[in-house]
């Protein structure tokens, strides 16, 4: 599979993707002290569930990187903390201010700022910043992928045989578009299937390896535009495939998403696709429950 939807710079920009990309390096370079110095803060506001939190942290950070950008540029921002306009019309500034925020608060490395331009639900722009771990990947439309201001080689067309693939966050409540039955089997068939799987907590992360071919493949069962848009804008920078796990092209709207390499992606869904489909999958012991709707997501309808 070679789709190479939203891989082309779109012509109705307001922007210069190439100063927006510039703008938004040299923020990330400006709170990046303050993001190393404040590892390992506690989390003090509940978000969704009770293993999603924030720290006073993300929210400074939020607030510095979306009023430069907008001040910058003169677009909206929308953050996951504080949220915005849907992010699925028009052209804005997704944020997510700590990427992984577990893994900070604990100390641990893989953890990084995630921001994208999006327009009209696809990225145009991507930035990755890992200040931990010494990396910084950057990408616009059509290519190419950079980390630490070098060119890097496109993606390698693997084998997930051959090289570790990612895999995302199997908590989650059951009244989701994939259970955690079903996520605890596609994990269970991938670790068989792989060479040797990796979990390391942080979709950018998981993303940003994958476009720098240090992961053959990633998977994540999550939908936020913030997880995902940066990650996705890098590995199609890079030549790779970006869908949701049916197979379809990656957008804003979508509720997942695999990114791989033509092999990797190949191998990725077809094992997905021999799984069946999602609502199948039920806890044992436990009646099947009539799926119920999904969830509000007010970074779509601008409900936040």
């Amino acid at each position: 599979m070679t789709d190479q939807t939203g891989n082309t710079l779109p012509t109705d920009l307001s922007v210069d993707p190439a100063e927006a990309l510039a703008l938004a390096a040299r923020v990330l370079e400006e709170v990046t002290p303050r993001f190393v110095e404040g590892l390992g803060a506690e989390g003090t506001r509940a978000k969704g569930s009770r293993n999603d939190f924030a720290t006073e942290l993300d929210l400074e950070l939020e607030r510095r990187i979306s009023d430069a950008l907008r001040e910058g540029t003169g677009l909206e921002v929308h953050g996951e903390e504080f949220g915005g306009p849907p992010v699925n019309e028009g052209t804005l500034w997704v944020v997510d201010p700590i990427d992984g925020t577990a893994n900070y608060s604990l100390g641990i490395p893989t953890t990084g700022i995630l921001v994208s331009l999006v327009h009209e639900r696809q990225p145009v722009l991507g930035l990755t910043w890992l200040p931990l771990l010494g990396m910084r990947f950057t990408s616009i439309a059509g290519g190419p992928l950079k980390e630490n201001e070098e060119e890097i080689p496109r993606i390698a067309d693997v084998s997930i045989r051959d090289v570790a693939l990612g895999l995302g966050s199997l908590n989650t409540g059951a009244r989701t578009t994939y259970p955690p039955a079903y996520r605890r089997e596609v994990f269970e068939q991938l670790t068989l299937d792989a060479a040797r799987t990796r979990k390391f907590g942080s979709t950018g992360v998981d993303l940003s390896f994958v476009g720098s071919s240090r992961l053959s493949a990633a998977v994540s069962f999550g939908n936020y535009a913030w997880d995902n848009a940066a990650g996705a804008s890098h590995i199609r920078a890079a030549g790779g495939v970006v869908t949701d796990l049916t197979g379809e092209p990656w957008s804003i709207d979508s509720q997942s998403i695999l990114a791989a390499g033509p092999r990797a992606h190949a191998e990725v869904l077809g094992t997905i696709r021999e799984l069946g489909e999602p609502g199948n999958f039920f806890e044992a012991g436990r009646r099947r429950a009539t799926p119920g709707p999904d969830g509000n997501r007010p970074w779509l309808d601008g409900e936040r």
